[in-house]
């Protein structure tokens, strides 16, 4: 069975609302590192470039925040900063964008859904906020940056406290001291970990939980304590 063609450079950026200049700069942002051929270098991948669209894109949202939110505190808005740009929220960005279809990746990778990950979908979302910053500037990724969370901007999903944040208040009003969190595990190959965490409360038995990094292992690890615990997040 023949493979099925990937739509065109054109229909993408019809998609996204922004016509690139730079040839070979979506390539890079679309290219996993399963794709990649023997003795080719992990910087001809989407890698470096997700690296910058991530702080593209906190800088967009930070600036979106500061603007429509004029009376909130430092600590509502890094709430509601923490909520937009994690892996999970810039996942679901990239499937409104239908990026998966546009997605090199690997035979492996491919054959396991690799186009339907959460941690390889959320990075190569970041990674084209990146290219659009190099190929046009701050105001075209941020304008891409509006079109994709402007609605959840207005709409957070998720309560404003992340769990991490609510188990060490929740902690605090109780003269405990600050939840520790430990790496059980690391797991996976290296461009796609998965790590295991505990949490331990004074008084209580430890509880561990997974994630694709440190940071959403100890958020998971938060919310499962928080569950069996029955801590309300908000």
């Amino acid at each position: 069975m023949a493979r099925r063609a990937k739509p065109s450079l054109a229909a993408l950026e019809e998609r996204i609302g922004y016509k690139f200049n730079t040839s070979g700069i979506v390539d890079l942002a679309l290219t996993h590192v399963s794709a990649l051929k023997p003795g080719k270098s992990r910087s001809e991948t989407y890698q470096r470039m997700e690296f910058l669209g991530d702080r593209v894109l906190g800088l967009a949202i930070s600036e979106m925040l500061f603007r429509t939110f004029p009376k909130a505190t430092e600590g509502e808005m890094s709430r509601r900063l923490s909520d937009l740009v994690r892996l999970e929220t810039c996942a679901a960005v990239a499937e409104e964008w239908s990026l998966n279809e546009w997605l090199r990746l690997g035979a492996a990778e491919a054959s396991t859904g690799g186009a339907r990950k959460t941690a390889i979908l959320g990075d190569v979302c970041e990674a084209l906020i990146g290219a659009v910053f190099l190929d046009g500037g701050y105001e075209q990724a941020r304008a891409l940056v509006e079109k994709g969370w402007q609605t959840r901007l207005q709409q957070p999903k998720r309560p404003l406290r992340d769990p991490k944040t609510a188990l060490q208040e929740w902690a605090q009003a109780r003269a405990k001291p600050p939840p520790v969190y430990r790496e059980i595990e690391r797991a996976g190959p290296a461009h796609q970990p998965e790590f295991t965490i505990s949490v331990e409360v004074e008084g209580h038995v430890p509880i561990e939980a997974r994630g694709a990094s440190k940071r959403v292992g100890e958020q998971a690890a938060a919310r499962a304590f928080m569950m069996r615990e029955h801590i309300k997040e908000t």
